[in-house]
């Protein structure tokens, strides 16, 4: 296969690509199979059907669609690495010239316009100079933090007056609407003032002692009539509040491996300074590409950028909204220029992911959209986001080693450690997230446990006319 790249911008490639009978020819073969399972010809199981009689039952004009089309994907991919392009959006292929319908002879010309990652010089990633807000831990932060924890150890303890805020309530409710009871719930336990159950349930409560009862209205929140008022009648069983146990030494000994309260008290302040340094060395991070970005000028295809905010506007419902379009192009225009620099860099330092970072990576996405990680892996494969998600493990790699080049310091002038948030780079031949990749797409158990099935990314869709 031969391909010539013709440059249309910087962000755009046209790619001549020449397929000869040699290599088209798996795909003419699978044509023939292909439509030989799907036709029924009298005389022949499906699948068995002679090539001879598929070219005088369908034609092999037919043949030779099936199998260009089957191959088109195959063919651009290829080019797309012969010529060493990025491709960054939707293909658009044109068939120039067909092989000869009568014995498939001369070759197949195709050209596909895509739009690309554009060429750039990285800025300097070593000695970055980046300053972030100095901090201190405050008695008052200490004495807050071992409040919270004297509650985790605290007791329940029932009392005999009216609930107040913080107090834990048992209750039995009963909704109505009209004369049909539709929901009921007994011996639940509240926090006064959580406001995690029905809207008003605590101006009520305020009212009651153990043992009393009333009624009001509210929406429900759940089932088959939520958004609907019902008449909720709510029954206070018992009012309990929380014991705490005295911030002492035998407190220490129990809630933590220190004889004192006073060391107790120091490891606090300690684990509040490491989550301070987190907080620096996340501002950090957060700096790295917008000052990188200052120094190099990347365009980004119009077309991604049309396509995300029109995709960002319809789900909001917002298209008519031109002064939200407008910050909406700003904003996607920057999150387009930040992968593409961070794509660069994961080139530049030969950045890798391992199959742990990111099944890691994996099941916390899957948390975050309230799926199994099993069945979040299937959705990803179904439609081709899983290369998507090593990208992104990639990118976040690919700053972090952008942050341990850098020379980080508060607004005081004190150096900020970040070694340790830096991650060590352990990736070996039998711990490469290429690899996982592959297994997936094999219908192997993926790294959850669960059953992949196998099934694999969809190709790109081509708008494609014949010339």
């Amino acid at each position: 296969m031969k391909t010539t790249v013709d440059r249309l911008s910087p962000t755009r490639v046209k790619l001549n690509i020449s397929v000869t009978p040699e290599e088209l020819k798996p795909s003419i073969d699978h044509a023939y199979k292909h439509i030989a399972e799907s036709v029924t010809i009298p005389g022949f199981r499906k699948g068995k059907v002679p090539a001879p009689i598929i070219d005088q039952r369908v034609g092999r004009g037919e043949v030779l669609s099936h199998a260009v089309n089957d191959g088109l994907d195959g063919f651009y991919r290829a080019a797309a690495d012969e010529a060493k392009v990025r491709p960054m959006g939707r293909p658009t292929a044109d068939i120039v010239e067909l092989p000869d319908v009568k014995d498939f002879s001369g070759d197949l010309q195709i050209t596909v316009e895509v739009d690309v990652r554009p060429d750039f010089d990285l800025p300097k990633l070593d000695g970055l100079k980046l300053t972030v807000d100095a901090f201190e831990v405050t008695d008052a932060e200490v004495d807050e933090e071992l409040q919270n924890l004297l509650t985790r150890f605290g007791t329940l303890v029932t009392v005999d007056r009216p609930a107040k805020a913080g107090d834990f309530v048992q209750l039995n409710l009963r909704a109505t609407i009209g004369d049909r009871e539709v929901d009921t719930a007994d011996g639940i336990s509240y926090e006064m003032g959580s406001g995690e159950l029905i809207e008003g349930i605590d101006e009520v409560l305020d009212t009651l002692t153990a043992g009393e009862k009333t009624t009001f209205e509210s929406p429900l929140i759940g089932g088959d009539h939520a958004g609907e008022n019902a008449q909720i009648e709510v029954e206070l069983i018992a009012v309990k509040e929380r014991e705490l146990p005295a911030a002492d030494d035998d407190f220490a000994q129990i809630a933590s491996q220190f004889d004192t309260i006073a060391e107790l008290k120091d490891d606090l302040r300690v684990q509040l300074g490491k989550s301070k340094v987190f907080g620096q060395v996340s501002a950090a991070r957060d700096q790295i590409v917008d000052v990188l970005l200052e120094q190099v000028e990347i365009p980004v295809p119009q077309q991604l950028i049309d396509d995300e905010v029109h995709r960002h506007l319809e789900n909001e419902n917002r298209l008519d909204d031109d002064e939200h379009r407008a910050e909406v192009v700003v904003s996607s225009e920057k999150t387009f220029r930040s992968q593409i620099l961070l794509d660069a860099i994961t080139e530049a330092e030969n950045v890798k992911v391992g199959q742990d970072e990111l099944t890691s990576y994996l099941i916390q996405a899957a948390g975050q959209y309230g799926m199994e990680p099993g069945e979040f892996i299937e959705v990803l494969q179904q439609n081709g986001q899983l290369p998507g998600m090593v990208a992104e493990v990639a990118r976040g790699k690919a700053l972090a080693t952008v942050l341990g080049k850098a020379k980080v310091v508060d607004s005081k002038g004190k150096a900020v450690d970040v070694s340790d948030f830096i991650p060590k780079d352990d990736v070996g031949p039998d711990n490469d997230a290429a690899e996982l990749l592959q297994r997936l797409n094999q219908g192997t158990t993926d790294a959850a446990g669960r059953d992949a099935h196998g099934r694999k990314p969809g190709h790109e869709h081509y708008g494609h006319d014949h010339k």
